[in-house]
């Protein structure tokens, strides 16, 4: 008998409402959700594509170890075991601080897991934890933290009021927007555009989204810090700054003022690529708008100074008197007070390492620094647990950080698929997909364009043995001795710490099971209190200007000069996102391989293919410092000249998953940086955009 179940994607923010179709506890389709209260009928083709991940082949369905070259399937009783007797002999010869973790990006969309591995890493001792983060979005943590006193506090463009809106480094017809939970935001663009907003993208490559909805800004990659700071100091120099509201809400402004005086437009014009009058408009036409709101995405954050960045977007709204204001950017409360919970006591969060002086960041150090702990002569890394990640595609330097994962002593993988990580580990757990657990969207928490809270029962029970990461850390515990979750006799209440953050909007979890559609729509946040109710400075000002920037904006100077002195026709490679893949983990999807996306070309101007007498479909090597790989040429008149692009997450030729394999594509973090010196030291942001390389025909 067939029925229908709601339930909610967990690939990226927006939470989109689905409909499974489920038939003899099997989901034998998916579709977007027309009565969702919030996301009404929208869901990309990526959302429906997890079906095919649900129902792969290839997926993990039984524990196994390492035998030998090859693995054997074990019991869950023998993989928990063993998995516990490893841990402590690694404690007993080495101590806890030889273990690590990494956590993957699908941990972040997954209610349970996370607070799962937390009370894990508390219990097992383990301080030395990684994660995703430090690739794509750990600058906005670091630039909250830094300006707004709290890590979790990001303000989020009103797009329904704004006059103007200047987004830098998205593409959101393609990756939606990170940081910024809205269904179909092409969607509401183009409303915004319909109804007379300005629109404008800063970014190298005139990407899908401008098209029809708004203006190319095109910079040269990984200058936007710049840009930023020259439109400032027009905007300064033409006493265009709202001094009123800079003396009601920032500190540190003179210092502010500083800074970007060394930035006037003709200076970082042809570092930016831009003319001075063109950077001159911008700024003019945003201070003018009677509103205007401002967005950066991962363009921005993976380049050298995203902290930076983070922060001079907001000044450009801070400055122009739209900040918390309508048509400006202001904060979304959601259904718990998040920005409380990332407050910071005003110490300094850098301590001292055989690597320089590092930090954490949401409990993370910096992914970058991986191979090198492992390698390291005093008290290396020997224990590595990975969940839901795969570091070996996803970190840069990759050669080398796979020679460091497999001199580990023991290296445990938790996951749905047997990655090219997990080809070297000795234990393999197979974890359930989004369907076959419980949950509840948190991921959206304080970014939300409307705010609401959904639950989701398991569509249909797990594939074979495999469990969800909750149950399996469980076990691991048990095993150790520790208590459990798993020890409770009574029915287990997995969502106690869900139902504490809940009780904020006076609901729990029980009460959205009852719910026709387990969906509480919750009160749409209004600018005006950021102030009074958000920052969690001590003085309940903004900090234009913090001191802990002060190395950062030396280094800034630095950068410039070394831009100023590059060779004319340097290439410098961006990321680009792509439709049929997402991170490392849609590569096994049949259905998102068709001509043209069948592995990752390196996509360059016709300029720049001239004058290395390349052209379209050329076998070339990419090179620089780092590494090399081989591509083929694809021509792009949309890029920038000097500029070429790669989509990352590729290189599966040693994984078991028989699509991925098929249709491996190369690796193009074996370009990147890693190693001290490889990440911005404000935030552990991995460099990963603006990379130098050359091109050149094979031979």
């Amino acid at each position: 008998m067939m029925t229908l179940k709601k339930t909610f994607c967990r690939v990226c923010e927006p939470s989109c409402g689905l409909i499974a179709e489920v038939e003899n506890e099997s989901i034998v389709s998916l579709k977007p959700d027309n009565e969702h209260p919030v996301t009404r009928g929208f869901a990309c083709h990526k959302g429906i594509a997890t079906l095919e991940i649900h129902n792969d082949q290839d997926r993990l369905s039984f524990p196994k170890q390492k035998a030998g070259e090859d693995f054997q399937r074990i019991s869950w009783d023998e993989a928990v075991e063993g998995v516990a007797a490893r841990l402590a002999a690694i404690k007993a010869k080495y101590g806890p601080e030889a273990i690590a973790s990494y956590a993957g990006n699908p941990l972040g969309f997954n209610s349970l897991a996370g607070p799962a591995l937390g009370s894990f890493m508390v219990k097992n001792q383990i301080r030395t934890n990684f994660g995703s983060g430090t690739q794509d979005c750990a600058n906005r943590y670091a630039g909250s933290e830094a300006i707004f006193g709290t890590s979790t506090l990001h303000p989020v463009p009103d797009i329904e009021n704004t006059d103007f809106l200047l987004l830098f480094g998205t593409n959101p017809r393609v990756s939606h927007m990170s940081f910024f939970s809205i269904a179909d935001p092409v969607k509401v663009l183009r409303e915004a555009k319909n109804r007379g907003a300005k629109i404008r993208f800063v970014d190298p490559r005139i990407n899908e989204t401008v098209k029809g909805i708004g203006e190319i800004v095109q910079v040269n990659p990984d200058t936007d810090v710049y840009l930023m700071a020259a439109m400032l100091n027009h905007l300064d120099q033409t006493s265009q700054f709202d001094e009123s509201y800079l003396n009601d809400y920032g500190d540190h402004v003179a210092e502010l003022r500083a800074f970007v005086e060394k930035y006037p437009p003709d200076r970082v014009a042809d570092i930016v690529g831009l003319k001075r009058e063109e950077i001159e408009k911008l700024a003019d036409e945003f201070a003018h708008a009677d509103s205007a709101a401002v967005y950066m995405s991962t363009g921005v954050n993976m380049g050298r100074q995203g902290t930076l960045g983070y922060w001079l977007l907001f000044m450009l709204s801070l400055t122009t008197g739209n900040f918390d204001r309508p048509g400006g950017n202001y904060y979304s409360q959601g259904f718990y007070p998040a920005a409380k919970a990332g407050r910071v006591s005003g110490e300094s969060p850098f301590f001292d390492s055989p690597f320089g002086e590092i930090r954490r960041i949401r409990g993370s150090l910096p992914a970058n620094l991986m191979a090198d702990m492992i390698e390291a002569e005093e008290n290396p890394i020997k224990a590595m647990l990975v969940v839901s990640g795969n570091p070996l595609l996803s970190v840069g330097n990759a050669s080398r950080l796979e020679r460091a994962f497999a001199s580990l002593e023991f290296l445990l993988v938790i996951d749905i698929y047997h990655t090219a990580t997990a080809e070297l580990a000795d234990y393999v757990l197979p974890a359930t997909t989004m369907y076959e657990r419980e949950d509840v969207n948190i991921t959206g928490l304080g970014l939300q364009h409307q705010p609401f809270v959904q639950y989701t029962d398991q569509m249909v029970p797990p594939r074979d043995e495999s469990k969800p990461e909750w149950w399996i850390l469980g076990r691991i515990e048990q095993a150790q001795g520790f208590d459990s979750v798993l020890d409770e006799t009574e029915e287990v209440n997995l969502f106690g710490r869900m139902d504490h953050m809940l009780k904020y909007s006076d609901i729990s979890v029980d009460e959205l099971r009852q719910l026709p559609d387990h969906v509480a729509v919750l009160p749409k946040s209004q600018p005006g209190r950021f102030f009074e109710d958000w920052i969690q400075t001590e003085s309940g000002r903004i900090d234009c200007c913090p001191d802990m920037f002060a190395e950062a904006l030396d280094l800034c100077e630095e950068i410039y000069l070394e831009l100023a002195e590059e060779q004319e026709g340097q290439l410098k490679m961006i990321s680009r996102r792509t439709n049929y893949m997402f991170n490392s983990w849609f590569h096994n999807l049949e259905s998102l391989k068709r001509e043209g996306q069948l592995d990752n070309p390196l996509y360059m101007h016709p300029g720049d293919a001239r004058a290395r007498n390349l052209g379209d479909g050329s076998r070339v090597t990419i090179r620089n410092d780092y590494g090399k790989i081989i591509s083929h040429i694809v021509l792009d008149e949309d890029l920038k000249p000097g500029t070429v692009a790669m989509t990352h997450g590729w290189g599966h030729s040693r994984t078991r998953m028989q699509v991925a394999k098929k249709h491996a594509g190369v690796n193009a973090n074996e370009l990147l940086p890693s190693g001290p010196g490889s990440f911005e030291k404000l935030s552990n942001q991995a460099f990963m955009t603006g990379i130098v390389v050359s091109v050149d025909a094979c031979a």
